[in-house]
């Protein structure tokens, strides 16, 4: 499904208008499906136009039950009146951030304007907001492919919500900017491990540094909670990898452990447990950290300090296929020979030597693109 967000904070009347009308779908011509949503509250229209369907009785077909699927992801609550529309939008003033504010900042727009925004942290026990949370996460199936609802009737889960606070006609409003969903999970024997779960920063305002911001305040809400062992997340997408590499590389760069003259000595104990006393950052996530910051620090075009660093790097990303190697020594003493044959062409060397020529310049792409963000905001 084409899922575009034609318009937001529209001049007329402050909403989202979410237009869905490339579905493929059965006995309708010129259909469209159109979702607005109030900015704040995220109140809700739903209208389905079509300029002719099929009929059963005369076209011997039915079609395609479009309303019907739609209304199985969106709440109840929702409106198919205009006018009812637009007295819920006449309330927006009155629509205030759940929760308790962590955050604000300001970001400048294109003509130069200062706009404010804020971070917020909600339980779902916040009177109102398991009302709002199910109109919010919507927007998932709109821009996420493979994304499922939440069963929030947990008082383990936390969420975190970003909002644009602005002013129109002398009164302050807020906007859902966009939100992330963490579970805390039990680590024996007094310990929780935050997971992340879900994020999203909606279109109109990706690219703008909401997600980083998100993140590290996340972080350092957790850093504070003496009981959090670190912080994970439930299988991050690629770009999810890539703004975690910014956003603890910059929270990482400051700490001893981590000066320039370190760096060269290799990755160590003291990294890995100042990573996670300080900023709940587990091993691993401190080693790429480690990796990005001492590419920094590296003359590569000094040709000796070049391939110390590419070792370095490589001796890592060499893990996986050190673990095929001792397979295949196993596999020696307990296959016939026309069976270790079939395996042979899996575990052949200089095909590993090449996959992990190309997975150190993938992570060395990475790493400059995360120094490169560094620099632009130093």
């Amino acid at each position: 499904m084409e899922k575009k967000l034609a318009e937001y904070k529209c001049d007329t009347n402050e909403a989202i208008c979410l237009k869905l009308g490339s579905e493929v779908a059965f006995g309708y011509k010129g259909l469209q499906i159109q979702l607005f949503y109030t900015a704040g509250n995220l109140s809700t229209l739903f209208k389905v136009k079509y300029s002719s369907k099929v009929n059963d009785t005369f076209d011997c077909v039915e079609a395609d039950n479009v309303e019907g699927k739609i209304r199985e992801i969106i709440p109840a609550g929702f409106t198919c009146n205009s006018d009812d529309f637009v007295s819920l939008l006449e309330k927006e003033a009155n629509f205030k951030p759940f929760g308790t504010m962590l955050h604000s900042y300001t970001v400048h727009n294109e003509e130069g304007e200062q706009l404010t925004y804020q971070i917020h942290k909600a339980e779902i026990s916040c009177p109102g907001f398991q009302e709002y949370h199910e109109r919010l996460q919507t927007f998932l199936m709109w821009f996420i492919e493979t994304a499922s609802f939440l069963e929030v009737d947990d008082d383990r889960w936390d969420f975190f919500l970003v909002f644009e606070k602005y002013n129109k006609d002398g009164e302050t409003l807020y906007a859902t900017v966009g939100y992330m969903t963490v579970y805390n999970y039990y680590v024996y024997p007094d310990k929780t491990r935050p997971r992340v779960s879900q994020m999203l920063i909606l279109p109109p305002f990706q690219g703008e540094g909401h997600g980083a911001q998100l993140l590290e305040a996340v972080h350092r809400f957790y850093c504070g909670l003496p009981k959090v062992q670190d912080i994970t997340a439930e299988d991050p997408s690629e770009n999810y990898v890539k703004l975690r590499d910014y956003v603890l590389t910059k929270l990482c760069q400051n700490l001893p452990s981590f000066d320039a003259d370190k760096l060269h000595l290799g990755f160590s104990a003291d990294m890995i447990k100042e990573a996670q006393e300080k900023l709940k950052i587990n091993k691993k996530h401190a080693r790429r950290v480690y990796e990005i910051l001492r590419l920094r620090a590296t003359d590569m075009s000094d040709e000796e300090k070049a391939r110390a660093y590419r070792l370095e790097v490589k001796k890592r990303l060499f893990g996986p296929y050190r673990k095929n190697q001792r397979e295949l020594a196993k596999m020696r003493k307990c296959l016939r020979p026309e069976e270790l044959v079939s395996h042979m062409g899996q575990l052949d060397t200089q095909a590993q030597q090449e996959e992990l020529e190309k997975s150190y310049q993938l992570a060395l792409e990475d790493y400059r693109r995360v120094l490169e963000r560094l620099a632009s905001q130093a």
